[in-house]
């Protein structure tokens, strides 16, 4: 085994690593230019040989790869006791970890079993006086603060889509170092019982444009329900047509579709969908918001957008402060054109 100073963990799935997991060792590459050394993928799975070799590809030196059926549907307990068993075999000085829903668990896991600490949610990274130099956003994404922590190994999780992907190499070549599971299948009290298939769609955490809907998708009293519906039915009703518009518009850009906790709580559309502190954090390169006022905790998950758009009637929504590009208007009245216009414009 190398003795890289910088490990990266690649976050796969039934043999496809998340985008986030190439950022992450495009920033590896960063860090270990500076520290010195190369950088260590981790890829755990199985049947996950092109994994290992893509983070070769991608700029890792060395891939700690484990191939093994316990490692085939992702359970923490596997994963987490191998992560740990290798750091404390051959300690690197950081391990990067992508912040998807498996690459938080892990790291804050791992950060327990080995007694080191996790920086999380990191939008950039320095070294300073051979000091690791985390920044990362607090106060609902208003501040950002510059952290370190002196335990090692330390963890730290990268927002996706923070930090830039390397090209990849296909002529790269590293060495690839097989390691045994640290676990049997009777020692995981967690089994997988069944996948259910989420809905289709573009991947909030990986989407490029992310156009989201809030509370006023449901402003359209012109609309008549179908008879027979309730109070709270008829606004369903009517906020389903408002997201068949924002719908329309994410189709023709190739949008994830996104929307705020407002429109979640009221039931206008599955969780999966919401933006925001207790949804996802995400950063695309253009955030559209439609009907969404603009609540510190839906900023929080899209602040760090390169470019925000939006479109809404009341002139002082908070939104507003912090969009590039504000329209004030009925997006029942903006968005049709709009859409039309750019599926001419693109030819779709």
């Amino acid at each position: 085994m190398m003795t890289n100073k910088v490990w990266v963990f690649v976050d796969q799935f039934k043999g496809e690593a998340l985008p986030a997991s190439w950022e992450a060792i495009g920033e590896g590459l960063n860090l270990a230019g500076t520290m010195g050394g190369g950088v260590t993928a981790l890829v755990f799975g199985k049947d996950a040989e092109s994994v290992a070799q893509n983070a070769l590809h991608y700029g890792a030196d060395e891939v700690f790869f484990a191939d093994d059926e316990t490692l085939a549907d992702y359970r923490a307990e596997p994963y987490v006791s191998l992560v740990s068993k290798l750091a404390k075999e051959n300690p690197p000085e950081v391990i990067l970890f992508p912040t998807t829903t498996r690459g938080r668990e892990i790291a804050a896991m791992t950060a327990v079993d080995i007694e080191s600490g996790v920086l999380v949610d990191v939008v950039a990274l320095d070294v300073e006086d051979g000091k690791i130099v985390a920044t990362r956003p607090v106060y609902a994404g208003k501040i950002l603060t510059k952290v370190t922590c002196d335990a090692r190994p330390l963890i730290i999780t990268l927002r996706g889509r923070a930090f830039t992907k390397p090209e990849p190499d296909e002529t790269r070549t590293g060495v690839v170092t097989k390691v045994n599971p640290a676990l049997s299948s009777d020692d995981i009290a967690t089994q997988v019982i069944e996948y259910t298939q989420a809905e289709g769609g573009v991947s909030l955490t990986d989407a490029s444009v992310i156009v989201s809907g809030g509370r006023g998708v449901a402003n359209n009293p012109s609309l008549t329900p179908p008879d027979g519906m309730d109070e709270k039915e008829a606004e369903i009703w009517r906020a389903q047509q408002g997201f068949k518009l924002v719908g329309d518009l994410a189709g023709v850009l190739g949008a994830a579709l996104g929307a705020s906790r407002a429109a979640v709580d009221a039931d206008y559309i599955p969780y999966e969908h919401q933006v925001g502190q207790t949804g996802k954090v995400v950063s695309p390169d253009l955030y559209i918001a439609c009907g969404i006022s603009g609540a510190i905790q839906h900023l929080a998950g899209m602040r760090t957008s390169k470019v925000i758009v939006a479109i809404n009637k009341d002139p002082e929504a908070p939104i507003f402060t912090l969009a590039r590009f504000g329209v004030v208007g009925d997006l029942y009245d903006i968005l049709p054109p709009l859409t039309e216009a750019l599926r001419q414009r693109l030819g779709k």
